[in-house]
């Protein structure tokens, strides 16, 4: 394949500012297309969260101007280099939009800004800008979720602004289809773009509403998300594509599903330095010292029977499956197992959490924080991962999970559906448990079935170095984007039959 001059955006990336998994792959798929001889610059808004001594992140270009509402805004272009990269890393600065305490939500109101419109229209704006004042023609422009949906639309309906980008595609990845950047109908015209582009069923608008991930959905050359599986659920119907599956269907032979990958730099048990004891597949004595050092951290009694340690690292909400979680919570605790929860999320659930944790203090430890080390020492010293999500796009934890040897317990949706194949103890075949409609009951038997296996200790290592031995590195993926963006390339013009 021929290098590419490719231009990622995403409102969020590792290591500089992160709400979720989005800036884990924009931290690292970047990174990987780099080593493939790509020319990849990253763009960003410069948030105040950003740490720009520790990254050397320093101002590349001063008081350049876009248009925002019919009013001229300026803002300033910062730049930075990693150790060990060759990725060009940008930061978009305007401080009366990015300099907040919560990146698209206020951390007091737990709302989102009133104006996210207002600063994702300049970021977009501020990126187009800043690549014609860098002099970057990119072959490829990928955008991520809502916050970039409009960067493909301005390309497509800005009627001559942006014929430099002429020659450029856009690619525009859905991380997680639920969140989609809904404003009042008055939004459109802060865009900057002609009112005969915002009308029922067009590319903007969504039930009265400006959509900008429609936006994207509808005016990117091609589209992708974040498994194959999930890129047939939200064509299915409303359940998993949220409304917008009428416009996935309509551009179904332009999308494609590419699993993430995972960061085997950060996430290998070989050379982890959070956790205990390093181990690998061949060697797995590691194992018992991580698992007694979590019961020791998390307060759960050492045992001297072989009790099963289950571990979830999540965000707690419905959306990850702990409505039924806590329907057949009493039925898992009757069972001889522990378990430790990290993650934060709706104030119902956790407090729900604790009070499990309370009434079984033996058996359950919950965590409410973001915690790195313990998330490290959770995949290390867990025999079992729990992920019983009512949908999810791609998920990571199973696949940091396999390379731990923790054997993942999850529901068959999504990602979790093309990464993990379910154990067939007389067939020596599996990587994992899955359970296959959203049940609290059929949840509890994947469980109970897990437990079971587990006590045959023969059977249980051979699943343990299946999964170890799985291979779901990001240079697999950015192969795959590669020839998602050949076929970008070689596509025509889909602007002209829109309007």
């Amino acid at each position: 394949m021929s290098a590419l001059k490719i231009a990622y955006i995403s409102p969020e990336v590792v290591p500089f500012a992160k709400t979720g998994g989005l800036a884990d792959v924009a931290g690292a798929l970047p990174k990987a297309l780099v080593e493939m001889g790509n020319n990849v610059k990253v763009f960003m808004p410069l948030y105040s969260i950003t740490d720009r001594s520790k990254y050397g992140i320093t101002c590349r270009e001063k008081n350049l101007n876009i248009d925002i509402a019919g009013k001229m805004q300026s803002f300033d272009l910062y730049h930075c280099r990693l150790n060990g990269s060759e990725c060009d890393y940008y930061f978009i600065n305007i401080a009366k939009y990015f300099y907040r305490d919560g990146m698209y939500i206020s951390s007091q109101s737990g709302k989102d800004w009133e104006d996210n419109d207002e600063r994702f229209i300049a970021f977009s704006r501020a990126v187009l800008k800043s690549l014609m004042v860098l002099d970057m023609k990119p072959d490829i422009i990928h955008c991520n979720d809502w916050q970039t949906g409009l960067i493909p639309a301005y390309l497509k309906c800005s009627e001559g602004e942006y014929d430099y980008f002429k020659q450029s595609k856009t690619i525009f990845t859905i991380h997680n289809i639920a969140y989609q950047g809904l404003f009042p109908a008055h939004s459109f015209y802060k865009l900057g773009i002609d009112r005969k582009w915002f009308y029922p069923t067009s590319g903007f608008e969504y039930y009265g509403k400006v959509s900008f991930l429609k936006a994207g959905l509808q005016f990117a050359d091609i589209l992708t998300t974040v498994s194959e599986k999930y890129a047939e659920e939200i064509q299915s119907s409303p359940e998993y594509g949220y409304g917008m599956e009428g416009v996935l269907r309509e551009r179904s032979e332009d999308l494609y599903g590419v699993v993430n990958g995972i960061d085997y730099s950060i996430w290998d048990p070989a050379t982890d330095k959070l956790i205990k004891a390093n181990y690998n597949f061949r060697n797995l004595e590691g194992k018992k010292r991580n698992k007694n050092a979590l019961r020791r951290l998390t307060k759960l009694p050492l045992v001297h029977r072989d009790v099963p340690l289950i571990g979830v690292i999540s965000r707690l909400t419905d959306q990850k499956g702990f409505d039924i979680f806590v329907e057949v919570a009493e039925q898992v605790f009757e069972l001889d197992l522990q378990m430790v929860i990290l993650g934060t999320g709706d104030e119902k659930r956790e407090n729900q959490l604790k009070e499990l944790a309370r009434k079984y203090p033996k058996k359950l430890s919950v965590n409410i924080r973001f915690d790195n080390k313990l998330a490290h020492l959770i995949e290390a010293g867990a025999d079992m991962f729990l992920m019983p999500s009512r949908y999810e796009p791609c998920g990571l934890n199973q696949l940091y999970s396999l390379k731990y040897g923790t054997v993942p317990i999850v529901r068959e949706t999504g990602g979790l559906a093309d990464t993990i194949e379910n154990c067939n103890p007389s067939k020596k075949t599996g990587t994992g448990f899955l359970f296959k409609n959203y049940d609290s009951w059929e949840f509890l038997n994947a469980i109970r079935f897990a437990m079971e296996v587990y006590k045959n200790k023969t059977v249980w290592k051979e699943l343990m170095r299946r999964g170890m031995e799985k291979n779901f590195s990001w240079e697999n993926s950015a192969v795959k984007y590669m020839r998602v963006y050949q076929k970008a390339m070689s596509k025509q013009d889909v602007g002209s039959r829109l309007i």
